[in-house]
């Protein structure tokens, strides 16, 4: 095991704690017919950091622990918004697995590549569409046409 391995197991262990909280806030918010959907990442966002916690125990290290709270990235009023939250919540989620595959080998290699394929199919479910390279944060903004018709990505 590297520091960098240590770090990046780290890492998702934050974004997992920071899931489980935004997923509260979801589950109040979201409307009845998405409930199901809000509950089984819950508890999906609950076993991986689980399972974290024993990983970077097995380690050595020492887990970091969940903060008492988590700054919401903006206001959550509404059904409408809890999906939106959830979205990000996952593409979030992504993107630690995404450098949690970089760091890692073997096992660790394939459990990280395993999570960030469930938050992808997550953020999918919620967003209604898939983003072509989930995880990395510089692809998953949607392309908008260009005068030439090419794509550029947005701003």
């Amino acid at each position: 095991m590297t520091t960098r391995e240590l770090t990046a197991l780290q890492a998702a262990l934050t974004a997992e704690h920071a899931a489980v909280y935004g997923y509260g806030v979801v589950g109040g918010r979201i409307a009845d017919d998405r409930q199901d959907e809000a509950r089984s990442a819950y508890d999906g966002h609950r076993a991986r950091r689980d399972h974290l916690r024993r990983v970077i125990r097995d380690l050595g290290g020492t887990p970091q622990p969940a903060a008492a709270a988590y700054t919401l990235p903006f206001a959550v009023p509404d059904s409408e918004a809890a999906v939106r939250l959830a979205t990000e919540l996952e593409q979030r989620v992504a993107g630690v697995y995404a450098d949690l595959v970089r760091a890692t080998e073997g096992t660790r290699r394939g459990d990280a590549a395993a999570a960030l394929r469930e938050a992808a199919l997550r953020a999918s479910g919620w967003r209604g569409g898939g983003v072509a390279f989930p995880g990395l944060a510089e692809r998953a903004v949607p392309a908008a046409p260009t005068p030439s018709g090419s794509p550029q990505e947005t701003p």
